[in-house]
């Protein structure tokens, strides 16, 4: 490389030229346009020219793009099968290509590409696919969030039973909720079945908590009104207002119910912080 141009700039020209959807030519001519030509950027080796070289780069790089795509969505590509998440991750890559040095969030659109794609990008049951991709879009962004301290004993213990009522809950950054039209949680725990004994997926209407603990990611299955009533103080609602606004609702909880929720909630740690009003 010609050591006269910045690290910075380099970096930035060969990103420009590996994630090109184009030919190397075409990827080449519109690198050079704004930047420094090839040769004055890759030398040659005694085989290879440097387009020739930097081609090895870009043929390889959505051969990166499916491998990251595949870690990050993994009930996605079984459902799918090898050849129609190949096809689907072509579609992707080519309206979301990768503008980052790093693939880690690269996926972070798929959910929304699923449920807006055309009809002649054949997808299996869709409306299944878009279920699995936005829980696992739910699993990859815990992973990747920040590990935040989690509210313990003590902290919840100093608080007067009395004053819970206008207490506020902040959950953990490692947390999300999530509403699906489908059992795709059920799903997606045989995928690493070796008899790929999946169950059935018919409409039923689920929701979970995807959160992380010690770097590992956990999901807890909800009911409607437990969902309904972590949103509220997700949201910012206060314990008393979100408590009564469960009671006030069509199939309100029983008084054990709630009591088994919140023991469950802080016991998983899902909370990082409490304020008093």
């Amino acid at each position: 490389m010609a050591p006269e141009l910045p690290l910075d700039r380099l970096q930035h020209w060969m990103q420009e030229v590996v994630v090109h959807h184009g030919s190397i030519e075409e990827a080449l001519a519109e690198a050079g346009r704004v930047g420094p030509r090839v040769e004055d950027v890759i030398l040659p080796s005694a085989t290879l020219t440097p387009a020739e070289r930097v081609e090895i780069y870009q043929r390889m790089y959505p051969l990166r793009m499916q491998e990251a795509l595949t870690a990050d969505y993994p009930g996605v590509q079984h459902w799918l099968g090898d050849d129609g998440f190949a096809t689907l991750v072509d579609a992707y890559t080519a309206a979301h290509p990768s503008k980052s040095y790093t693939l880690n969030r690269l996926g972070d659109h798929l959910p929304e590409f699923i449920r807006n794609a055309p009809k002649t990008l054949k997808l299996r049951r869709r409306d299944v696919l878009l279920d699995l991709a936005r829980l696992e879009l739910a699993m990859t962004e815990v992973f990747d969030e920040q590990e935040t301290p989690a509210l313990d004993d003590a902290a919840v213990a100093a608080v007067a039973p009395e004053d819970w009522g206008r207490a506020r809950l902040k959950p953990i950054q490692a947390f999300r909720l999530v509403d699906l039209r489908y059992p795709a949680t059920a799903w997606l725990d045989t995928i690493r079945d070796e008899n790929h004994d999946h169950p059935a997926v018919r409409r039923k209407d689920t929701w979970v908590a995807v959160f992380r603990r010690d770097y590992m990611v956990f999901r807890l299955a909800l009911t409607r009104p437990a969902h309904e009533l972590l949103t509220s103080l997700v949201t910012g609602m206060t314990v008393g207002d979100a408590v009564e606004k469960a009671l006030s609702g069509k199939r309100p909880p029983k008084e054990e119910d709630l009591f088994k929720w919140f023991r469950d909630w802080l016991a998983n740690r899902m909370f990082a912080a409490v304020e008093l009003l």
